[in-house]
């Protein structure tokens, strides 16, 4: 996964538009090779750690509902539609965070 700031994906399409020039010259200057793979190497290192939080909160969320079905196992019964309510709200918590997982996985 990579993650580019605004300014890499600005600079990098510059260095690509000016690559591509080159190349059908027949004349790439390596310097633009090695800024775009520089600024490539960075959003990979950026997107590492993002995937790696975002792994972290799935597992958190999947912590919560399993707490949260068990308080609704052993809830009395007066207390049931609270730990019911805060048991659908752990599995959205879940959901959310696999969709965005699924999703920086993805792209």
């Amino acid at each position: 996964m990579h993650s580019y700031t605004r300014a890499e994906s600005r600079e990098r399409g510059k260095l690509f538009r000016k690559g591509f020039k080159q190349s059908l010259a027949d004349c790439v200057d390596p310097d633009v090779r090695r800024r775009i793979e520089r600024i490539d190497q960075t959003a990979a290192e950026r997107g590492a750690l993002e995937l790696a939080a975002l792994h972290k909160v799935q597992a958190d969320a999947r912590q919560d509902l399993a707490a949260a079905k068990a308080v609704e196992r052993t809830a009395p019964r007066a207390d049931k539609p609270a730990a019911r309510e805060a048991r659908k709200q752990a599995e959205q918590r879940v959901r959310l965070a696999e969709r965005a997982v699924h999703k920086a996985e993805r792209g």
